[in-house]
């Protein structure tokens, strides 16, 4: 089977779940035997390379501008997908779901992955709202087949589009726990007192509300929060500002691979006080480090099996200070641990998902073929 896949800013270590998606996933579908092609934007890629880990990649030029660069990248990578004459068009996200339409009436067969309601993201305007929204219609109800990434979303577009759909969730690779901690001194961190957070610096993943709520925490303990904005926001340098303000608090910068080990491998206690989410993979990596976790009541936390006591009310930063404080100390307890370990066996393994994902590929063109 030849797969071509757009809708990603690109692969490898790019942030963004979708990113991390399909960075985790078309390695394994290539080592199955298929042959896969990732459309990649350019101002991500930094230094192209044709192949990745047994994935074929095709780079885009792509304008840097955040509201054409997703729906531009589609459009070219749509033709490629054409040109190649593949078997199957594999597309990720709303934004790009605004041009499933157009890939079906080239007659390319189309399987659609909906990350999630992304016109809830904050940063957007009205504008870019409502046709986030048709992109998500237009997605669910055009393409052959669509994959959701949680049962939210599935009752979404069942509700919008009126058909059913395919949920494979998101998954997490099990890493083994870093004993080292030369990043963490260079960054001054303290191994095993500090709370971690790990996310793109846009107003959705509530990063100020945690920053507000961690100056009141008493204790001295630190807050490390791994990542930043793709493009530079007045949201992104508030959050610096803020954060600089207090010597407690440690920006990693955006990190991958040894950095990140490290700080998921040290760190007491995962904070994610988001908004807005699909299925969040950072939740899912800290679960896979045993790390205990707090998170916002939100419909995609909620989906993933933890405590009651895990939660807090999304917003309220009294109760996301009390509850770190509570929690900092509290540990994870062997019922919890087994409870992770169980899910990422049994839902968020990315092996079960490959071989799901692929189901849906043949269900397509199995379908296709009986016309």
């Amino acid at each position: 089977m030849r797969i071509f896949v757009t809708g990603t800013r690109g692969i490898p270590d790019i942030p963004g779940g979708v990113e991390t998606h399909c960075q985790e996933l078309y390695p394994i579908i290539a080592a199955m035997g298929h042959e896969v092609i990732v459309a990649t934007r350019r101002p991500y890629v930094i230094l192209p390379k044709q192949e990745w880990s047994g994935v074929l990649l095709e780079h885009i030029p792509t304008p840097s501008q955040k509201h054409l660069e997703a729906i531009v990248h589609t459009f070219l990578a749509i033709i490629r997908a054409r040109l190649l004459n593949v078997d199957l068009l594999h597309i990720h996200a709303v934004g790009p779901g605004l041009l499933v339409p157009f890939a079906r009436f080239l007659r390319l067969k189309v399987v659609f992955t909906d990350h999630g309601p992304d016109y809830d993201r904050q940063k957007w305007g009205g504008v870019a709202k409502v046709m986030l929204r048709l992109g998500e219609y237009l997605g669910g109800k055009f393409a052959n087949e669509v994959i959701v990434i949680s049962q939210v979303i599935g009752e979404i577009i069942a509700r919008r589009c009126k058909r059913e759909t395919n949920l494979v969730y998101n998954g997490v690779s099990v890493s083994e726990k870093s004993v080292s901690t030369d990043f963490l001194v260079q960054q001054s961190i303290i191994p095993s007192n500090y709370i971690l957070a790990v996310a793109r610096f846009v107003p959705e993943k509530g990063l100020l509300d945690l920053i507000k709520a961690f100056k009141q925490v008493e204790r001295s303990c630190q807050l490390v929060i791994a990542g930043d904005a793709d493009h530079e926001t007045e949201y992104s340098r508030k959050v610096k500002r803020m954060a600089a303000s207090d010597d407690r608090i440690i920006l990693t910068g955006y990190i991958t691979g040894i950095e990140l080990n490290q700080v998921f491998s040290h760190a007491k206690l995962f904070v994610m006080p988001s908004y807005h989410e699909g299925l969040p993979i950072a939740l899912l990596e800290a679960m896979s480090y045993r790390l205990p976790v707090l998170v916002s009541d939100i419909p995609a936390n909620k989906e993933v099996a933890l405590s009651p006591e895990r939660f807090f009310r999304c917003g309220n930063l009294e109760e996301l200070q009390g509850k770190m404080e509570l929690l900092f100390e509290q540990g994870l307890s062997e019922k919890e641990w087994q409870s992770y370990e169980f899910q990422i066996n049994e839902k968020y393994n990315w092996r079960k998902i490959a071989e799901q994902t692929l189901a849906v590929y043949k269900k397509v063109l199995q379908n296709s073929a009986d016309r």
